[in-house]
């Protein structure tokens, strides 16, 4: 284990950092910097850049840019107590893994910051001029990237540390797009349900995880298996439906109360033991850990008006998740995917995210389009956001080369070169930067925007070496 890089790492887990509330930790990074004795800026958005100059002899090279993300996900699961604008992540090893207790680790990009720490700081590393960029709000909207200037970087070849894939180099990345919808609704008196029983179904233990990298692996989503069911009761009045958290995270835990007739309970019953066994059949060699159940409740106080929840149900039912279209150029590659991150009632009105990516821009729309066709069958609103662009792949690229031959010359063998279905700062950096160069690499992690995240140790040691090999021949 690098002592160095995962001491840092220990330092940064202790420090709170959701994604929009990433004040602590800009503020720990200034304070680094002085601690070192390291220029350091930070910009309106608290964005931070760091520069040291060249070692001796690397002094006429082109310089590098180190970049990493603060924020995490935050994400835990429903029986753990954890405050993240508080607690400090708790952390155990396993084996080669170093792992979280019942929440995100904040590997993802916790541990890209680190190895760029600790290559500014490493007094035998022989590297050009470095700079580190240090962006916030990766994860919910990339707006520090998107808000970084003109003029701030001075590089003209960047290093991102936010990929997950031990012995890949990547060299693009999908754009995307997020879509909201509201229902807004009167809630109704449950005195209209005189002769009623009252259920809840819930599922939880899914493996969920990161809705790019993760979304073409077969795992179930929770809001889909909740809605499925309700989808084929005949007559039914809801009350709850909640499930998912983040929009760029499949959803790994929903619920739902709702009331059917008396003499109708028996066959809620039969047609909930019936759709488990097909659940568990379609979704049990993935989903280990999964527990389905249907349970009886006290009869709720409010309902959501009855053709309102069919209406949105149905259109729950029809809104489209998962791969949508492999790349045709790219072997292995997801082209386009939609993610139904979420469904949370709010204070008259609920509320749907979800999130579309694709490596074409014209696909990325479309699949936009037919999310909110689905959603506007029920949700009186329904919005998008700005998006991002994707980062278009150069496969002559001279920084992509000498990465190659570093791996290569470290470690006997070939590493892939590939684009990546998740969403990278690096786009955004060449809308304000088109000359730069740019790869993206990182260490194994494994379950990353769920508490299954998990990072091998062995493999981050590799990827610093990896790194500092980089830095030696640009």
């Amino acid at each position: 284990m690098n002592k160095t890089v995962f001491g840092i790492f220990d330092q940064i887990r202790q420090v709170p950092r959701p994604s929009k509330h990433e004040e602590q930790i800009s503020q720990w990074l200034v304070d680094f910097a002085a601690q070192h004795h390291i220029e350091c800026v930070r910009d309106e958005a608290m964005n931070v850049i760091m520069r040291v100059p060249a070692t001796p002899g690397y002094e006429d090279k082109e310089g590098v840019i180190l970049q990493a993300h603060m924020d995490m996900v935050c994400e835990k699961n429903g029986d753990v107590q954890h405050d993240f604008m508080h607690d400090p992540i708790q952390t155990y090893i396993d084996g080669d893994w170093l792992r979280a207790k019942g929440t995100t680790l904040g590997g993802d990009d916790g541990i890209g910051m680190s190895m760029a720490l600790a290559a500014l700081t490493d007094p035998n590393l022989q590297h050009p001029a470095l700079e580190a960029l240090f962006t916030v709000d990766e994860e919910t909207g990339l707006t520090g990237a998107e808000k970084l200037k003109d003029g701030y970087l001075q590089g003209r070849r960047l290093i991102n540390l936010d990929s997950e894939d031990d012995g890949q180099i990547f060299i693009g990345c999908a754009g995307g797009i997020d879509t909201l919808a509201k229902m807004h609704y009167e809630p109704v008196d449950a005195a209209c349900m005189q002769h009623g029983f009252a259920f809840r179904i819930a599922v939880k233990g899914l493996l969920g995880g990161h809705s790019g990298d993760d979304i073409n692996k077969g795992r179930a989503n929770a809001n889909k298996v909740i809605v499925n069911y309700l989808y084929q009761l005949a007559n039914y009045q809801l009350a709850i439906i909640q499930g998912g958290n983040l929009r760029n995270a499949i959803a790994r835990e929903a619920e739902a109360v709702f009331v059917v007739p008396e003499v109708a309970k028996h066959e809620a019953i039969a047609l909930f033991n019936q759709y488990k066994a097909q659940v568990e059949h379609e979704y049990g060699e993935v989903e280990k850990e999964m527990v389905l159940t249907l349970d009886s409740c006290p009869m709720p106080a409010v309902f959501i008006p009855q053709d309102k929840a069919h209406r949105l149900i149905n259109a729950l039912v029809d809104c489209p998740h998962g791969m949508i279209a492999m790349s045709k150029d790219m072997p292995g590659l997801v082209e386009t995917s939609t993610n139904l991150a979420s469904v949370k009632m709010k204070e008259g009105y609920i509320e749907v995210n979800t999130s579309q990516r694709s490596s074409v821009e014209a696909d990325k729309h479309a699949i936009k389009d037919r999310v909110h066709a689905a959603l506007a069958a029920a949700c009186d609103e329904v919005t998008h956001g700005d998006g991002y662009p994707g980062w278009e792949p150069n496969v002559h690229s001279p920084l992509m080369e000498v990465t190659r031959q570093a791996y290569k010359d470290l470690f006997g063998q070939e590493p892939q070169v590939l684009a990546i279905h998740a969403g990278l700062e690096c786009g955004l950096f060449l809308l304000k930067y088109p000359y730069l160069d740019m790869v993206s690499i990182g260490p194994q992690m494994y379950g990353v925007h769920s508490p299954q995240e998990r990072l091998s140790i062995s493999s981050t040691d590799r990827c610093y070496e990896w790194l500092k090999r980089c830095l030696e021949m640009l």
